[in-house]
């Protein structure tokens, strides 16, 4: 971090929402916009951490912005997405030269808090960060409260996050090949951890039996934690995460490390081959990320946040951040707008018929 940067790193406590599977939305909303009210600087205590610009930078033009902003995260604080939007929320503090508070809304599989956003002031003061869920909601939820296509704006794609398969350390196979002949052999004996419904570990198992023509057992937790914690005591046999959960474990030799997700090695784990090394083309999967705004924000606002996503995407600390988590910023060309809305449309139609193929739900 650069030392004319500061970063405020406190964070109130906030209440809990509760959300059981058939919650009314309204009802959901209705507490997450009071815990946005009472996260706003100056309003009472919340959920909100600052980022604080450098004084001096600058407002944009046209005299936005002129107070801060709120950039929302539909997950838990110290969680994969949480992390990327700390590490951009940043530097475009400094270009906008306005605060930027992080507000986690977290529940019913991320989409509370894109309700909420949805719902907000279209002024370019609710900025909400999210990831490849914001693609598989419209089919996961049959009484989803939102279009993600005609309720926001997009900003722009931040990041695709690689995944990686890992296997408990005694589970019986050692390579991707092996993996793959001991479910064909063993069918829905074998135990597929996920972090729940609707979560990247769940979509990138329902992609692993699509594309192997497979049936494994999900065990189903409530986040990535636990379910890396069964993985580890054996208690699991295998699951599929985003590289920001798992480079620490497969480096460390905790874990067997299978694939990635990816067509190309990754850097960080050079040594963990692909999926399309194994014969799995179409087991390519990433977790991307991108920022939204409400749809009816004015298109001067929408650049102008686009302006500071790419500027911070350039940052160096950024960069060799996300490095360390296996992953890179997106090329400048795809933190467009433009880029990010063709990469959410091509992302429902190809998840729609292979959430629907699984029969899973989150209604």
């Amino acid at each position: 971090m650069r030392s004319d940067q500061s970063f405020d790193a406190t964070t109130a406590a906030t209440p809990a929402i509760r959300t059981g599977p058939r919650m009314r939305f309204g009802a959901a909303l209705a507490a997450a916009a009071f815990i946005a009210a009472a996260c706003t600087p100056g309003t009472g205590t919340g959920a909100g951490t600052g980022v604080a610009s450098a004084a001096g930078s600058g407002a944009a033009a046209g005299g936005y912005p002129e107070r801060t902003i709120n950039m929302v995260v539909p997950f838990a604080a110290g969680g994969p997405t949480d992390t990327v939007t700390r590490l951009v929320a940043e530097p475009m503090s400094q270009t906008l030269g306005q605060q930027i508070v992080i507000q986690n809304v977290a529940g019913a599989g991320g989409t509370l808090a894109a309700g909420q956003v949805a719902a907000a002031e279209p002024d370019g003061y609710t900025v909400l960060m999210h990831h490849i869920g914001m693609s598989t909601a419209p089919t996961l939820y049959d009484d989803l409260p939102y279009d993600p296509l005609e309720d926001f704006k997009m900003i722009g794609l931040v990041t695709e996050v690689p995944m990686t398969i890992i296997g408990a350390p005694d589970f019986e196979p050692d390579t991707m090949e092996e993996l793959v002949a001991h479910v064909e052999e063993n069918g829905d004996s074998v135990n597929y951890a996920n972090a729940g419904i609707g979560a990247a570990s769940q979509l990138c198992g329902l992609l692993f039996m699509s594309a192997t023509d497979t049936t494994v057992t999900e065990v189903s937790y409530d986040g990535t934690g636990p379910a890396i914690t069964d993985l580890l005591g054996g208690h699991v046999d295998f699951l599929c995460d985003q590289t920001t959960n798992t480079t620490e474990q497969i480096r460390a030799g905790e874990v067997k490390a299978y694939a990635i997700t990816t067509p190309e090695r990754n850097d960080a784990l050079p040594d963990v081959p692909t999926t399309t090394e194994a014969g799995l083309p179409d087991l390519s999967v990433t977790v991307w990320h991108g920022l939204y705004v409400p749809g009816d924000t004015p298109d001067a606002i929408v650049q102008e946040l686009s302006a500071a996503l790419q500027a911070a995407l350039t940052e160096q600390n950024v960069i060799d951040s996300f490095a360390d988590l296996g992953t890179e910023p997106v090329a400048a060309d795809q933190a467009t707008p433009e880029a990010h809305r063709i990469k959410l449309e091509s992302e429902i139609a190809r998840w729609r018929p292979i959430i629907e193929a699984a029969g899973v739900s989150a209604d």
